[in-house]
């Protein structure tokens, strides 16, 4: 399983449109064959902090995420522009 973490800090003034972007592309990422989790934090002492946890099936499922409508739509077109900085993380599971 390959599980992205992500923190973003917007531009000032573009919380709302993020907070709209973000909830436009939640539901078909969700809905995406081989995503597990999907879930969009804000931070409560900054407003202009964003935590994205994600988990896939696999390496294959997350770049279909990334080449699918919805996320050049929204995030490419729409998060990205607004994004004042972002730390983006991917990690494995470990084997038991």
């Amino acid at each position: 399983m390959i599980c992205v973490a992500v923190t973003y800090v917007m531009k000032p003034g573009h919380e709302e449109e993020a907070i709209r972007l973000f909830r436009q592309l939640t539901g078909p990422t969700r809905a995406e064959p081989g995503c597990r989790m999907y879930v969009v934090h804000r931070s409560t002492t900054e407003p202009r902090r964003f935590f994205l946890y994600e988990q896939y099936d696999d390496q294959a499922a997350l770049d279909a995420h990334r080449a699918s409508p919805h996320f050049e739509q929204y995030a490419k077109g729409g998060l990205f522009p607004i994004i004042e900085s972002r730390a983006p993380e991917i990690y494995e599971t470990l084997p038991e």
